[in-house]
């Protein structure tokens, strides 16, 4: 199999994968998000990642073998599913509606590059972890990783931490800019206080 031959591969299965679980994903997340909620939606997200990172890791001799591999296919696509019908679509909308007025465009940038310097990082360091781990049978120019498996359960704990995490996330559904931020609270204690400041006292 030449290069092109190797990408048009690739391709066409990043394409299936995408029509059958990335797509439906965040048109799921378009219709449920203000059903569900925001904090909902990326706790289950990370949740079913969660579990089937670990389906996939733990029993990963079993997905090797040919006859199982479009359930390893499967199981995949479903991960990316629950990540768009999950944390992919709720960090991008959170961000947006949890900072005050003041902050809001630059602590939404700073959110934003984060989830942008995870991705680099989870992608790279995915590529690298998931080397053999005998230098031998790496990837040429790559050095012994920890193998597929290992690297898959790292990415299991790692949604397991985003589950916890998702605790800390206020859930923003129902609520109006102003609400989430407390502006108004602050607009009316200002104004009792500018109210009191006026009063003027009857002089006898």
């Amino acid at each position: 199999m030449n290069a092109i031959e190797e990408v048009l591969r690739i391709a066409r299965a990043q394409t299936l994968i995408a029509l059958c679980s990335t797509v439906p994903g965040y048109w799921f997340t378009v219709f449920f998000i203000d059903k569900m909620g925001r904090f909902a939606i990326q706790l289950m997200g990370f949740f079913f990642m969660t579990v089937f990172m670990f389906a996939l890791a733990i029993p990963y001799d079993h997905w090797t073998h040919k006859e199982n591999r479009i359930g390893f296919v499967v199981m995949y696509s479903l991960t990316f599913f629950f990540a768009n019908f999950g944390p992919n679509a709720t960090t991008f909308v959170v961000p947006a509606e949890i900072f005050p007025a003041r902050l809001r465009s630059t602590c939404h940038g700073i959110s934003a590059a984060s989830g942008k310097l995870g991705a680099i990082v989870g992608a790279f360091g995915f590529l690298y972890l998931a080397q053999n781990q005998d230098k031998t049978k790496a990837d040429a120019g790559y050095p012994a990783g920890i193998g597929i498996k290992n690297a898959l359960l790292v990415l299991g704990g790692i949604n397991a931490l985003g589950c916890l995490f998702t605790f800390l996330v206020p859930e923003s559904k129902g609520k109006s800019l102003e609400e989430m931020s407390g502006e108004n609270e602050d607009e009316a204690a200002e104004g009792e206080g500018s109210s009191y400041n006026n009063r003027t006292v009857p002089v006898a």
